[in-house]
């Protein structure tokens, strides 16, 4: 029996809401009934091309569900299980999970080029656009991709921990290490900078500076947690200086992937703080640096995978946060749809329009 899933048939082609056949579940593979689904952009990035994966292919890949079938082998998860999906398990093997950098796992994608499903209408193979093709009624996918549940915290939520939560914590506690009473800015006040902006008020920072594009987002960003806001300009370095005594905030988080803005924040940053990019911009991006203002602000700039994080290390310590009212996943989302809503949740995205959209099932 075929469900329905939002499948791009080929890279800047529209998404087409359409029946797919699953495959029962093999050896080591797991079948999930999807309770919900959050629109990132990095689904937008692969529709786009910006980042590249084989096509057709089913996207999504930030979701909660329910088990409803296990192949041989599978034991940490039986049907009926709730669920939160990851798209970027560890192999185990690699150099960089030797070294226990499991986020930046050489083969976390691997998946993505193996045939995932086929369309209803007309066979065509189709894979999982980030290993897990969340944005389906239903999905199979490797039992490496699957945590169980935290308890006491909704379904529909513990969607937003496979990417936004952790992603926009993992970037203030393990990539920039904030500690308390540090100031900090976020750059984008999307899914991921609205977890960022609450994971800076659970590190204790001090002044916590959220910019965006968009005026209509103020509100948004200070119920997380954020003490100003500024609507992004020409001007924001110097106006997040004036709030800093002058020096910069000690941290600065990117969550856009543009390079005007990485290097905004860079520019935002006191003399020897931190810039951690967590956004993914395309390779025509390019940002430029003088060797002497690298050797005189003695700033650190740096790169974030996946929040530097560790799912199954980092979802117990989420929960705990979330069940102590300290995090709230359900606060990123500002809208709820159904699948045929993504196009326009894709749209909102490149508007700069709202946090997190939800699918809900």
């Amino acid at each position: 029996m075929a469900v329905r899933a939002a499948v791009l048939p080929a890279v800047d082609a529209p998404l087409e809401i359409t029946g797919i056949d699953l495959p029962a579940p093999g050896p080591g593979r797991v079948r999930i009934r999807l309770a919900a689904a959050g629109v990132c952009h990095s689904d937008l990035s692969l529709s786009n091309g910006t980042m590249r994966l084989p096509v057709p292919a089913v996207l999504g890949h930030e979701g909660s569900g329910t088990v409803v079938a296990v192949g041989e082998g599978v034991t940490h998860v039986a049907p009926g299980d709730d669920v939160v999906l990851n798209w970027a398990p560890s192999c185990g093997a690699c150099p960089a999970c030797a070294r226990d950098e499991v986020w930046l796992c050489a083969n976390a994608l691997s998946g993505a080029a193996e045939v995932h499903a086929r369309r209803a209408d007309d066979g065509t193979d189709l894979y999982p656009g980030l290993n897990v093709a969340a944005f389906a009624e239903e999905t199979v996918v490797p039992a490496s991709c699957v945590l169980p549940a935290p308890d006491g915290v909704p379904l529909t939520d513990a969607a937003l921990l496979g990417c936004a939560v952790l992603t926009g914590y993992g970037a203030v506690h393990h990539s920039a290490k904030v500690r308390p009473g540090e100031s900090v800015a976020v750059f984008g006040v999307g899914g991921v900078g609205l977890a960022a902006l609450q994971s800076a008020r659970i590190a204790g920072a001090s002044t916590i500076v959220a910019v965006d594009v968009s005026p209509e987002k103020e509100e948004l960003a200070r119920s997380a947690g954020a003490t100003e806001y500024l609507v992004a300009s020409d001007t924001t370095a110097r106006q997040i200086r004036a709030l800093t005594g002058k020096e910069g905030v000690d941290v600065s988080v990117e969550c856009a992937g543009r390079a005007a803005t990485i290097r905004t924040a860079w520019e935002s940053t006191r003399r020897g703080g931190r810039t951690t990019v967590v956004g993914i911009g395309g390779k025509d991006q390019q940002v430029t640096f003088n060797a002497l203002e690298i050797f005189h602000w003695g700033r650190t700039l740096s790169g974030c995978v996946y929040g530097n994080s560790a799912p199954a290390r980092d979802l117990p310590v989420l929960a705990e946060h979330i069940r102590a009212g300290r995090l709230d996943p359900g606060a990123l989302v500002t809208e709820r749809i159904a699948l045929d809503g993504i196009p326009a949740a894709f749209d909102n995205m490149l508007a700069g329009k709202g946090g997190r959209a939800l699918v809900v099932f």
